[in-house]
């Protein structure tokens, strides 16, 4: 399993070049560098979630990814000093969306909802001093039901979860910030746009040394971790870790290059 490496310093000086440039090409490589760069806090959220689901992943993934981009976009250094705190609301935000739209399309049968009712209150009920809740099969046995059935109700409550765009959330300053302040409209960026950038970038990695482009390939999109990468080539973490910087650096250029010849 990937260790989810992201290098924030790094990403940070991007974000300043990013804020800074006024000219909208290099602003689009520069974000195009910094959502991969972090796709690994994309994956991370987004299985952390898929587990509470039945989605497949890889949709999760595609989604938070737009989550991500919006981050990026509206990310403002002056109001929340961590970017990985903010791109994680934006993301986690965006991928439960997604979910709540996808359960208001469902209709769950009657007497899943009949049963979640008692579902929720028997957890109350059979909660311990602790705080910890009853397993799936306790409360399949206190209602003379099967597991699968409780699996099924629990699923679709966890699944009706939003998170709420009232809620706020503390930048680095500690000021409270609204989250849907910071959420943009559906229409700044989608999907659509988010499988273009990937395409203008799996190009660009074509065209990186193949020393520089396996580690990329085994890290962004094998899920290898930098270890587990180390291990493959016979050569150090360290050696790993350079290499990958090194990449997403001269994949920036690569893209400049391209928009400068063209």
């Amino acid at each position: 399993m990937a260790d989810y490496t992201v290098n924030y310093e790094e990403i940070g000086e991007w974000l300043k070049l990013y804020k800074s440039t006024e000219d909208e090409k290099q602003k689009k490589h520069l974000q195009n560098i910094i959502a991969l760069a972090a796709m690994p806090l994309v994956k991370k959220i987004s299985r952390g979630l898929a587990r509470r689901n039945t989605d497949p992943v890889e949709d999760i993934i595609q989604v938070g990814s737009v989550g991500l981009v919006k981050a990026i976009q509206l990310y403002n250094p002056e109001v929340s000093e961590n970017f990985k705190t903010y791109a994680t609301y934006l993301i986690t935000g965006e991928i439960r969306h997604y979910l709540r739209d996808k359960v208001s399309m469902i209709k769950a049968p009657r007497e899943i909802y009949e049963l979640a009712y008692r579902v929720n209150k028997l957890m109350q009920k059979l909660k311990d001093d602790k705080g910890n809740e009853p397993t799936e099969a306790m409360i399949a046995e206190e209602l003379g039901t099967s597991v699968g059935k409780i699996k099924e109700v629990i699923d679709v409550e966890r699944r009706k979860q939003t998170i709420s765009l009232d809620q706020f959330i503390t930048s680095g300053n500690d000021e409270s910030l609204s989250l849907f302040d910071k959420i943009a409209d559906d229409n700044h960026y989608n999907l659509e746009s988010f499988q273009e950038d990937k395409i203008l970038i799996s190009e660009a990695i074509k065209k990186l040394d193949l020393k520089l482009r396996e580690v990329v390939v085994m890290n962004y999109f094998e899920d290898m971790s930098q270890t587990q990468i180390a291990n493959k080539l016979g050569i150090s973490q360290m050696q790993v870790s350079r290499r990958l910087k090194k990449a997403l650096n001269n994949l920036l250029f690569i893209l400049s290059e391209k928009e400068n010849i063209a």
